[in-house]
């Protein structure tokens, strides 16, 4: 529930978002300017800071270029983090925008440069109003998603803990929602990933006398197809797994039979359970089927971030503030969890809070998340800030009034 008094404010709240949608949306150009990948983000963590400087938020650096920042209320109260990630893919843009990328080959392909404005849209707002709440708003703004994974450095580094955040939010761009309005799910939303790579050792020999050697190409595409089976008879039909081979690379010439071949996969999972049996089954498939054909297999398991599962009760708060902002309306309830991953799901395992899909599509058909073509509506960087902005009050307001 969020009490009147707060309710009051969201229309004030919004007016203000697009008060600042000039400089919000400036802040965004700049950053998509100049995309970095992983943990190398220097020129985009130097420019959250100066922002959070200006706003009289102190921070701090965590896992090498993640930022945190911490804005104080008028009084102790809970504290409650917002989570904006900041790296880019290596993709060449084709967006035909003004601010196109200037650096080769790299991208704000995925959106995390909306992520950034929208966190420090609503970061202005909560600034102004730092005399009218309790407690602590602490902006987590990270490094890494894209790749090996910026949260768990951060909560290595104590990101969580200084002063002890008690729930967390974040958002992501939906090109399949449309700019001006969000959508919630309470409970899982983003599957677990694992990374698989596969060795099929064989005996090479003369392709037109294959019976002296074992055929590591033979027995890898008998593997490929076998290990389907894993998904379509080892997985209740109720639950979702998706297990996807990638890349192959075996042979040198072709009158030659192969005596090695490497494969590297992934395995997507939303339940741990299911998660834990397939890591197992998946293994026994590979190493049985290559038997079967006189090779060896080994696997190399690489675990990737777990299962996103989202507090239904800060879910409906998200809901709530974001319908008090944007309208009910625009406020969509999704049913059915990604295969898709984030590893803010490292965050909420050891607290709780909710992931809700920014909409930034402008028109049917945008590109997707990942394309060279991805061009998000920028008008949905102030819903970003209000929302958010609500969130973090709604939390606050509600906690302390209990």
């Amino acid at each position: 529930m969020v009490h009147d008094t707060q309710s009051a404010g969201w229309d004030k709240l919004r007016a203000e978002a697009l008060e600042d949608a000039q400089e919000t949306v400036r802040l965004r150009r700049r950053i998509h300017e100049h995309p970095e990948l992983d943990f190398d983000l220097p020129h985009t963590a130097g420019i959250v800071e100066a922002e959070l400087s200006a706003l009289g938020i102190p921070s701090r650096r965590c896992a090498q270029t993640g930022v945190i920042g911490v804005l104080h209320g008028s009084g102790t109260g809970r504290t409650v983090g917002l989570r904006a990630d900041m790296d880019a893919l290596p993709v060449r843009e084709e967006s035909g925008c003004s601010f196109a990328s200037k650096i080769p080959g790299v991208m704000h392909a995925c959106g995390h440069d909306i992520h950034v404005a929208g966190a420090l849209g609503a970061a202005r707002l909560l600034a102004r109003r730092r005399d009218a709440f309790r407690g602590s708003v602490v902006f987590l703004f990270q490094p890494a998603e894209e790749t090996s994974g910026g949260a768990l450095p951060m909560i290595r580094d104590g990101a969580l803990d200084s002063p002890r955040v008690e729930a967390v939010f974040s958002f992501h761009c939906s090109p399949d929602l449309a700019a001006g309005t969000i959508g919630v799910a309470p409970g899982r939303f983003r599957a677990a990933s694992d990374m698989l790579d596969f060795r099929i050792t064989g005996k090479g020999c003369h392709g037109a006398e294959p019976q002296r050697g074992t055929d590591a190409i033979l027995a890898a595409a008998h593997v490929v197809c076998s290990l389907q089976h894993a998904v379509s008879r080892m997985t209740d039909p109720n639950d979702s797994a998706v297990l996807t081979v990638g890349e192959i690379c075996g042979g040198t010439a072709r009158n030659i039979v192969a005596d090695c071949v490497t494969m590297k996969g992934i395995l997507r999972t939303l339940s741990s359970a299911t998660r834990a049996r397939l890591l197992s089954e998946v293994g026994k498939i590979a190493c049985g089927v290559a038997s079967a054909f006189g090779a060896e297999c080994t696997m190399t398991h690489v675990p990737g971030y777990p299962c996103l599962v989202n507090d239904a009760a800060l879910t409906e708060l998200v809901a709530t503030c974001a319908a008090g902002v944007i309208g009910g309306e625009n406020v969509q309830v999704i049913r059915e969890p990604s295969m898709g991953v984030d590893d803010f799901a490292c965050f909420l395992e050891r607290v709780p809070g909710s992931y809700f899909l920014l909409g930034t599509a402008s028109a049917a058909g945008a590109a997707p998340l990942h394309s060279p073509r991805f061009d998000p509506d920028e008008r949905s960087i102030p819903v970003a800030a209000a929302v958010c902005a609500a969130t973090c009050l709604g939390y606050l307001d509600d906690v302390q009034r209990k």
